[in-house]
């Protein structure tokens, strides 16, 4: 059974489901880089008639529309789409690992920097149906992508400014702002 959640960002809705959506964390794909991709799912859904963005995670995705598309004609092809998909597979639409993460960096105070992000920021960031992926962290600077529900939401910038930066600057002392891509 699929549920949705509203999210702060008016285009974005959260798909929540009880079936293992990813198993190797949370990623994003975008309408524009949908030649790119071999997974039938997420194209086909990026395919649909005013779809912008998609992110999954372990066991919800959002969906960010443009302003022209609504939620009525497109939620309950959204959630159709993935009822279909878990009908016929018993495994997650995400399954390779890209090794897409940063535990090789041996830089301490970025590790510190992505223990905070991964376990204080992204588990808050995500009940709103986004993600935040650190990118970068430079003369006291973090550099970090906001994804999903989170890119180009209203509330964002504070979310990052009043809530990311302040937490970061609280938990490792070299951090001084924190800046999105």
């Amino acid at each position: 059974m699929i549920q949705t959640e509203t999210t702060p960002n008016p285009n974005s809705i959260k798909f929540l489901s009880e079936n293992i959506i990813s198993s190797i964390g949370t990623e994003e794909f975008q309408k524009g880089k949908v030649d790119n991709l071999s997974n039938t799912f997420i194209k086909e859904l990026l395919e649909f008639k005013g779809v912008e963005l998609v992110l999954l995670s372990k066991n919800f995705l959002s969906v960010k529309k443009t302003d022209e598309a609504s939620w009525e004609e497109l939620k309950p092809m959204v959630i159709s789409h993935l009822n279909h998909y878990f009908e016929n597979n018993k495994e997650p639409i995400l399954k390779e690992n890209k090794n897409l993460d940063n535990s090789n960096n041996t830089d301490e105070t970025v590790k510190k920097i992505i223990d905070v992000l991964d376990t204080k920021i992204r588990p808050a960031v995500a009940r709103d149906g986004g993600d935040i992926k650190f990118k970068s962290f430079e003369n006291g600077v973090v550099k970090v992508e906001l994804q999903g529900s989170c890119s180009g939401c209203p509330s964002s910038l504070m979310t990052l400014k009043q809530g990311v930066q302040n937490l970061l600057k609280h938990y490792v002392k070299e951090v001084n702002s924190v800046e999105a891509l």
